[in-house]
C-alpha cells in the first residue's frame, strides 16, 4: 500500500499497515512436521554435506554410464526415450549418455558426434559445480562465472536449434542423427 504525504511525495507503508492492530488477513503458517525435521537436519548438517551429496549423485550417473556402456546396445533394442519411441525423433538430450561415455574415455570427436552441445557445455558445468562446491564446503572464492539471462536464453536457443537440425531428414543434417 502506498500513502501520499503531500504533493509529489509518497512512501511505502509497512506490511499490514491498513489492518487493525493484530488482525492480519491470514494467520501465520506453522511449518508441518516434515518441514521442521528438514530444517533441523539442515541446521545441524556440516557445510560440506550438500556438495558431497551432489557429488555422489554425479558419481552415480558417471558409474551408470561406465557400467551400462551405452555405445554397445543391441541394434534392435527399444529406445528408452519416450519422445523417440513415440515419434522416432531424437530428443534434445538424445546422445548425451553416449557423449558422456566417450568423454570419460577421452574421445572428444566421438562425444561431439553424439551430442555437440553437451560436450560444449560440460567444461562450464564442471567449473560452476567446482566453484559452488568449493565455496559451500571450504569457503573458496573462485572467480565467478557470470552468466546473464540473455546468455542462458542464447544457449537454450542454440540447444533448440541443434535439436531441430539434428532431426532434419536430408544431407548434411543426417550426419547428426544418432
Amino acid at each position: 500500500m502506498t500513502s501520499v504525504d503531500g504533493p509529489g511525495t509518497s512512501r511505502q507503508d509497512p506490511p499490514g499497515a491498513g489492518w487493525p492492530a493484530g488482525a492480519y488477513p491470514y494467520p501465520p503458517v506453522e511449518p508441518d512436521r516434515l518441514t521442521r525435521f528438514v530444517l533441523r537436519v539442515h541446521e545441524r548438517a556440516p557445510r560440506w554435506a550438500v556438495p558431497l551429496a551432489a557429488l555422489g549423485c554425479v558419481g552415480m550417473g558417471v558409474a551408470y554410464t561406465l557400467v551400462s556402456d551405452p555405445t554397445r546396445s543391441a541394434p534392435d533394442a527399444e529406445p528408452s526415450c519416450l519422445l523417440k519411441l513415440t515419434t522416432g525423433l531424437d530428443c534434445p538430450g538424445c546422445g548425451g549418455t553416449r557423449a558422456l561415455w566417450y568423454v570419460l574415455h577421452a574421445d572428444l570427436p566421438a562425444a561431439a558426434r553424439h551430442h555437440l552441445v553437451f560436450v560444449f557445455a560440460l567444461p562450464f558445468l564442471a567449473y560452476l559445480f567446482v566453484a559452488w562446491a568449493g565455496n559451500q564446503a571450504f569457503g573458496w572464492r573462485l572467480p565467478e562465472l557470470r552468466i546473464s539471462p540473455p546468455m542462458i536464453g542464447g544457449f537454450l536457443g542454440l540447444w533448440l536449434a541443434f535439436s531441430v537440425v539434428r532431426n532434419l531428414p536430408w544431407a548434411p543434417f543426417t550426419s547428426l542423427y544418432v
